[in-house]
């Protein structure tokens, strides 16, 4: 940290410290921006709990430098780290559809950040392209309607 003493212009005060913050903030990249995109509307639509997370909390972190997640990979020659963040989720539809997780990759020396990807893919996809119906407060597939609600039944049946 550099440290400035001697007089501030136009304030007469003199010996001053004051502390520059060196730490650097870090910019958002996308590998494809358009479907990442989609996949975050998605997110916002179906999921609140999880988009005002990502947005508000853990959008801001990121940037700070604070790496939230669990560290996938290291790759030492590009000097990059991969990350995956699982955002708040319903636990029947983590059960039906699998956590929704935040993709992204850290290059250290550039200080950017690349979004990769948003998980579950099928039903994030699905959700942009077509109005997604629930069954018992979970999302349905077009695709799978039958398989999705037989899991849900599943589930509940086994919670009795």
């Amino acid at each position: 940290m550099k440290i400035f003493q001697g007089t501030i212009k136009n304030t007469g005060v003199k010996g001053l410290n004051i502390m520059e913050n060196t730490k650097k903030s870090y910019i958002f990249e996308y590998q494809n921006e358009n479907d990442f995109r989609k996949k975050e509307r998605t997110v916002r639509k179906y999921n609140m709990l999880a988009y005002k997370k990502l947005t508000f909390s853990y959008y801001p972190e990121l940037r700070k430098g604070n790496f939230l997640g669990e560290l996938v990979s290291v790759n030492k020659k590009d000097n990059t780290k991969s990350y995956e963040l699982k955002l708040p989720t319903d636990d029947l539809f983590v059960k039906v559809h699998g956590e929704i997780r935040l993709h992204y990759t850290v290059y250290e020396d550039k200080n950017i950040i690349l979004l990769t990807n948003i998980t579950p893919e099928g039903i994030l996809d699905e959700g942009h392209r077509a109005e997604l119906g629930t069954y018992k407060g979970v999302m349905i597939s077009k695709s799978n309607p039958e398989k999705d609600m037989f899991k849900v039944n599943l589930l509940n049946m086994l919670q009795k």
